[in-house]
């Protein structure tokens, strides 16, 4: 059965478990048997974009696979923690809730920087990483979301078709191959309306280049084995980043796919979910 086959059509992704955590309920979902994998998305997406990749996966692995606080279906509020300290912390929270030992750590974007943090901060035992056009090594704040930084009164206050145009355009650059009206609205509809704004802005006054720089003393002796996937045509994180990273890492390997923008797995499900298959099975 081929990786196209399995994959939901991004309307009909839905998490089907609940569980309560220090920091507020997380939706959650558990597909197939077999060692444990957890994938981590990024910004500002959420678990669809896992919806090829985890069930391909669930053919050799129990995947585990959630909405980050903030996103998605997980419990979101304005007033919320949703900084990368925060979700490394949730991270490893939730693998000790789900009974993982070793599990393999797949983080995307932030999602990345999470896996990183609850493994080399939070002491959570992996068999394995791989990281996915992943919020590494500073600086990895885009232009964009720099400016919505720098005036966040300003965007507080715009328009909310002005500040929809702003974010839309930006989401869009985030796929190398343009979004069907479909899956675009399955990643933003998440950030539509004022509550929408209030949220999006809330992520963005929480990004904080030190949560990443807490770890990077830690890279150099990393013995953790780690596979560095990026897309070829990634717009908000260079292609040459991943092989910094790569080198960086004492046990590290890197693949670089083809055809592929930031969001690789909404791109290339299939060649993302292979190559994850291939690396995974090994450990």
């Amino acid at each position: 059965m081929t990786v196209a086959s399995k994959e939901r059509r991004p309307g009909e992704w839905s998490l089907r478990r609940r569980v309560k955590t220090a920091h507020g309920e997380v939706a959650y979902d558990v597909l197939g048997h077999g060692p444990p994998v957890v994938l981590v998305h990024g910004t500002p997406g959420r678990s669809v974009l896992w919806r090829a990749v985890a069930p391909a996966l669930a053919d050799r692995f129990t995947v585990h696979v959630y909405d980050l606080l903030g996103f998605g279906e997980s419990e979101r509020r304005v007033e919320q923690d949703t900084s990368i300290a925060r979700q490394g912390e949730l991270l490893a929270e939730l693998v000790g809730k789900w009974g993982l030992e070793q599990p393999a750590l797949v983080g995307h974007d932030i999602g990345g920087a999470t896996v990183l943090r609850a493994h080399l901060l939070g002491a959570v035992a992996a068999r394995c990483l791989a990281l996915l056009d992943a919020v590494v090594l500073r600086p990895w704040i885009t232009p964009t979301t720099r400016h919505l930084q720098a005036h966040l009164d300003v965007y507080r206050t715009m328009p909310q078709h002005l500040f929809r145009e702003v974010t839309a355009t930006h989401l869009r650059t985030a796929t190398h191959r343009p979004m069907d009206a479909e899956t675009f609205a399955a990643y933003f509809d998440q950030w539509e309306g004022e509550r929408g704004q209030a949220l999006w802005l809330r992520n963005v006054a929480g990004f904080d280049e030190q949560h990443t720089r807490a770890f990077e003393h830690e890279l150099g002796s990393l013995q953790t084995p780690t596979l560095v996937i990026w897309g070829e045509h990634d717009a908000w994180l260079d292609v040459s980043l991943s092989a910094r990273i790569t080198a960086l890492l004492p046990n590290a390997e890197r693949v670089v796919i083809p055809g592929a923008g930031h969001f690789s797995p909404e791109d290339r499900p299939d060649a993302v979910a292979s190559t994850l298959l291939e690396y995974l099975a090994r450990f």
